[in-house]
This record gives structure tokens, sequence and C-alpha cells, in this order.
């Protein structure tokens, strides 16, 4: 009812969604969205209370922290098919998609942080799947992308914009090993076991990312950009 078995160009049975499975998919990605927006509200009404009388100031938090959730959400996801290196062997560094990704967290907390990331692997699910074992649509979407909401964990520490970036990283390498080691063993590199494969091929691609994307959030101006795009958002 809610996807396809096919066979893929590469001979793989995967599993596809259908018109009705895309419907339940947008369905859970709005649900996600919404538990964002709420949890923004909340860090957002914690750190700056509302003033006593001022009956206005809810609804435009409301929508400003939706904006910035949305837009984290579809920015990373134009980002993510822009490919800065490409891999031989496969996996690609995208332009900072994963850094836009980890900001709702750094932002607005860990609530806020995970439902956003959780609901950019849900789109991404949408646009790009690639299933071959239903256990392994949950590692490596909502999982492995979700994760990357634990930036919000850092969200106010002293250089919690790198600290959380790291633990968002750190977070989808696990899951995406945990998938690759599981799932396509098949796959790995002439006389290598299927784990250390996988802990060299998902982390050749993420951090190679992450060293990209620390070298730019090193530099002084782009820090004290988003910095500033924090305190908008928190206003």
């Amino acid at each position: 009812m809610f996807y396809n078995v096919v066979v893929n160009d590469w001979n793989e049975t995967t599993y596809v969604p259908t018109t009705l499975g895309n419907v339940l998919l947008v369905v859970i990605l709005a649900i996600l969205l919404v538990c964002a927006v709420v949890f923004a509200r909340r860090y957002a009404a914690k750190e700056n209370p509302q003033p006593e009388g001022d009956t206005k100031r809810g609804g435009k938090l409301t929508a400003k922290q939706l904006v910035f959730c949305a837009m984290s959400i579809a920015l990373g996801t134009l980002l993510s098919e822009i490919k800065i290196i490409d891999f031989p062997w496969g996996g690609s560094a995208t332009l900072l998609s994963m850094f836009v990704i980890c900001l709702p967290g750094y932002f607005f907390g860990l609530g806020a942080g995970l439902m956003a990331a959780i609901a950019y692997g849900v789109l991404q699910l949408l646009i790009n799947p690639y299933v071959l074992f239903p256990m392994q649509l949950v590692l490596d979407y909502p999982l492995a992308f979700g994760a990357l909401g634990l930036s919000g964990l850092f969200a106010g520490a002293k250089r919690g914009l790198i600290k959380g970036y790291l633990a968002g990283i750190l977070g989808r390498y696990v899951f995406v090993t945990l998938s690759g080691w599981i799932f396509f063993a098949e796959y790995a590199w002439e006389g290598w076991p299927a784990l250390p494969y996988s802990l060299v091929y998902n982390g050749i691609y993420i951090f190679a990312e992450g060293a990209i994307t620390i070298a730019v959030l090193l530099v002084p101006a782009v820090n004290r950009g988003i910095a500033a795009v924090k305190k908008m958002a928190l206003s």
C-alpha cells in the first residue's frame, strides 16, 4: 500500500514509496516541523522571556521559528545536491549541507534540532529514496540525519557552534557506519571485512565535509555572522 518493490539499474531489489506512501511522508514531515517549532518556541521563550503585557509576541515568535526551521531544511536539501568532492569509490562531500541542518539545534536547542533534522531525513527519503531493507531505512534516514540535531546539546555552550556540529556529524557517522556494516557488507572492498570497510568508507566523506566546514567556521567573520543570525532567531 505504501511502497512498491522494484529492481533498480544496479539489479538491486529496492523499496520505493507509492503515491500514498509519499503522502504519508509529507504528513510526517509536517508533524515533525510543527514539533520542531513547539520546541523552538519553548527554548526561545526561556532565553528571552516575554515582557509582561506583550500578547502579540508569541505568534510572531512561532512564525519566525517556523521560517528558520523550514529554511534550514530547504537550504540543506539544496546544498546536499552540490558536491564539493565526489569520491570515486562512492560518497561525496557536499557544500556544508550537514552544517545547515545542525543550525536549528544550535539556535533552538535539542528538541527542535532533533525534530528538524529528522524532518530533513524524511524529505531526503521523499526526494531520493535508496532503501534495500526496512531497518536500513530507519538507520539511514530518520536516525542518521536526525543525529545532526544533536547540535542542540551545545546550544548554550561556549564554542557551541563547533561543538554542536561535531556532535551532529559524529552521531550521523555512528548510524551510517552501522547501516554499512549490517546491510552493505557485500559492497566491501576486496579483502576488507564489513566493519572496517564501513568505518573507512563513511568516515572519508563525512569527515572530509566536516574538515571543510570547521575550517569555514574558524573564520571570525563567519562566527560573528552566525551569532547575529541566532540572536535574530531568538529575539
